[in-house]
Parts: structure tokens; C-alpha cells; sequence
């Protein structure tokens, strides 16, 4: 990898460990300390990603207009005010305030290191957006593991230590991104968008990936909300919930030889890698729900890691293989405030669903979710078919 991409991967993982701190732990705090239902809990997480998601289409734009640097630089001081914030004001209902304004700087830095990783080095393809993909989940696998010892111990801790490595990030954004050569050449409006219309069948694609990604999402992120309370109710503890996020990302990371090596057969058919993934999610979510020890939701969270390492880093790469010129980062931000807008309506949803119902009904939902998730995904690449120059990677 060049070595600016290892500045952009190690940046990610830092800040992913930062935030890895506090996300899981969201609703079981909204919930157990601060004494909110799960609806509530929803609400307020989905205010946070709400802001996240507006972030991501400001980010993506202003990667477009001004570059990747000044573009992270703003999201990350906007972050790191809240969290100092966040740091010393975490009642109710400042907690809700600064939680919301974190989901709109953090939003803002994401859809420019996905833009700017595909920048740094076209001719990797899959390979730079697996390699953000993989600091992500090195950040998850070490900030969920510390981030359960620490809250064991003190919620208080867990603010600071948040706080801290946002500080660390913007030290390396600040000093190591400065001479990354990731501008984009179009300094257009999203709102006068001419290319936009000029690929329309390429936006149109996008638009159905990114459908049958959202309702990916929307299941996966139960795992953060719901089911993280649930597993409190049938006495599974916070240190053990917190291995279960371990568990993931140290598989992403240690299983990627193998991954490697098994993806090769989907180089050009990205689309049956991403439905693969999703069935897999309908088996993980099947083990869920007749699971009632820690062993069943570790096997569990496996099975769901397996169908993540095939479609998160599916989608980054076939929306930067969609983007028109000059376009890389308003696509990169589509993207990115599609996996947040599951995760804004996730936690309500299913906080609504069992305190209405009950947890089966929640699983059983989720599995037809994913049910149209394949049906939308087998279908996005039609409007490509027409164009010839439609890169055969794109398509089945």
C-alpha cells in the first residue's frame, strides 16, 4: 500500500478505538444510568445518527469543493469540541446534545477518508477500501475490549478516554494528511449537479445497492442496540457483551488471509459477494434468537462476522467505481449516510418491536428485512446493462 493510505488506515483505527469506547455501550448507559426505555434510547441514537447522516452528504460535498484535509480537519473539531462536552457534562439531557453533535462531525470525516483511500490508490480497487475496513474493525476489536474493562470500573473513564484519542487523531490528520494528493477535479454544487443527470442509470444503481445496504444495517445495528440489553437481561455481563465486539473485530482482522484468498472468485461479480453476505446475515440472526447463553451469541456474532467482511467493503467499492469524475465524494457520502441512516433507524425500530412485542418478533423482522435487502441487490445493476461503458466489475 502507498504510504499515504497507511496514514489514512492508522488515522481510521485511532479514531475507531476512540469512539469504540462509548458506541457500544449507548444504550445499555441511556437505559441503566441515565433510566430511559429502550424507545427513548432509540430516539436519542437516532438523533446521532440523524446528524451523522446529514454530516456524511456535508462531508462528501466538501471533499468535492475543498479536499480531504481541510474537510477531515472541520469534522474532527467539531467532534472534539463535543467531546470535551460530552467529558464533563454526560447528564440527561446534555448527554442527548452532544451525542447529536458527534454524530455530525464524525460524519463529516468519513465519507473523505473512504474518498480519499480510493484517490491514493485507483489501481488497488477492493483493497483500499478493505484496508480502511480493516482499521475500522482493528479500532472496534481494541476500543470494545478496553472500553468494557474501563466502564466496569467507571462510566467517567469512558468519556475521557474517548475524548483522548480524538486528540491523538486529529494530531495525525493535522501533521500527515496535509500533502495527501486526494482533490477532487469538479468544484460543482450537489444542488446543480449536471453529471448527476448525464449517469443517471449510474445513480440509479447506487440508489438500490444502497437500499438493500440500509436494510443491512438496520439488523446489524441491533447488535448495539436491543440485543445489547437483552443479553443484560439474560445475565450476560457488560465485560462479556464487550468480548462479543472483540470477537468481531479481531476476526476481521486475523480471518483476512483467508478472506483473501476466497474473494478472488467474486473479483468480477461483486453483487453475488454481497448476497452471499446477506444470507449469512439470515443465518446469524437465526442463532440469535434461540440463543440464550454466551457461547450461542459468540457463535453468533461469528456467523454475522462472516457476512460483514463481504458486504461492508463491497459497497465503497462499487459506488467509487459508479462516481462520475470529481464526483468520488458526494458518492463516498451517499454510501456513508446510508450505513448511518440504518443505524438512525435501527435502534428505534427495534427498540419499538420489543417493547411492543417481543424479541422473537424483532428476529423475525430483521430476517425479512434481509429478504428484500437480496431482492434490491440482485436488481441494482440493471439500469447498468444499458451503458456500455459500465465497467464489467459492476455487474453479474
Amino acid at each position: 500500500m502507498p504510504r499515504s493510505l497507511w496514514l489514512l488506515v492508522i488515522g481510521m483505527m485511532v479514531n475507531v478505538t476512540g469512539s469504540s469506547f462509548l458506541w457500544p455501550l449507548n444504550t445499555i448507559y441511556i437505559h441503566d444510568h441515565l433510566g430511559k426505555s429502550l424507545t427513548v434510547a432509540g430516539l436519542v441514537l437516532m438523533l446521532n445518527a440523524g446528524a451523522s447522516v446529514i454530516g456524511n452528504l456535508v462531508g462528501g460535498s466538501l471533499f468535492d469543493k475543498i479536499g480531504g484535509y481541510r474537510s477531515i480537519l472541520l469534522g474532527i473539531a467539531i467532534t472534539l469540541t463535543a467531546l470535551v462536552g460530552l467529558t464533563i457534562w454526560h447528564g440527561w439531557p446534555h448527554y442527548v446534545v452532544f451525542l447529536t453533535i458527534i454524530g455530525f462531525g464524525s460524519g463529516v470525516v468519513f465519507p473523505s477518508m473512504y474518498a480519499m483511500a480510493g484517490s491514493v490508490w485507483p489501481e488497488g480497487g477492493r483493497k483500499a477500501f478493505n484496508a480502511i475496513y480493516v482499521a475500522q474493525n482493528i479500532g472496534v476489536a481494541v476500543g470494545a475490549a478496553l472500553g468494557g474493562v474501563v466502564a466496569s470500573v467507571s462510566f467517567q473513564y469512558i468519556f475521557f478516554a474517548n475524548m483522548s484519542m480524538y486528540v491523538v487523531f486529529l494530531l495525525i490528520a493535522f501533521y500527515g494528511y496535509k500533502n495527501i494528493s486526494a482533490e477532487a477535479a469538479n468544484q460543482t454544487s450537489v444542488l446543480n449537479e449536471k453529471t448527476m443527470i448525464k449517469n443517471k442509470s449510474r445513480f440509479t444503481a447506487l440508489v438500490l445497492i444502497c437500499a438493500g445496504y440500509l436494510l443491512c444495517w438496520v439488523g446489524y445495528v441491533q447488535w448495539q442496540s436491543t440485543i445489547a440489553t437483552y443479553t443484560q437481561e439474560i445475565n450476560i455481563s457488560l465485560g462479556q457483551y464487550s468480548i462479543l465486539w472483540t470477537i468481531n473485530g479481531a476476526l476481521i482482522v486475523l480471518a483476512q488471509p483467508i478472506l483473501s484468498k476466497l474473494i478472488r472468485r467474486f473479483e468480477d461479480n461483486l453483487k453475488l459477494q454481497i448476497m452471499i453476505g446477506t444470507v449469512i446475515f439470515m443465518v446469524s440472526f437465526g442463532v440469535a434468537a434461540i440463543s440464550d447463553t454466551f457461547n450461542m451469541f459468540a457463535l453468533a456474532m461469528v456467523i454475522l462476522t462472516i457476512g460483514e467482511m463481504l458486504i461492508w467493503p463491497a459497497v465503497p467499492t462499487i459506488a467509487d467505481n459508479l462516481a462520475p469524475k470529481g464526483r468520488e465524494g458526494f458518492y463516498q457520502g451517499i454510501v456513508n449516510s446510508t450505513a448511518t441512516g440504518g443505524r438512525m433507524i435501527g435502534p428505534l425500530l427495534g427498540g419499538v418491536l420489543v417493547d411492543l412485542f417481543s424479541m422473537q418478533i424483532l428476529f423475525i423482522s430483521l430476517i425479512g428485512f434481509f429478504v428484500i435487502s437480496l431482492f434490491l441487490t440482485s436488481l441494482y445493476d440493471r439500469p447498468l446493462k444499458k451503458k456500455e461503458s459500465v465497467p464489467v466489475s459492476l455487474s453479474s
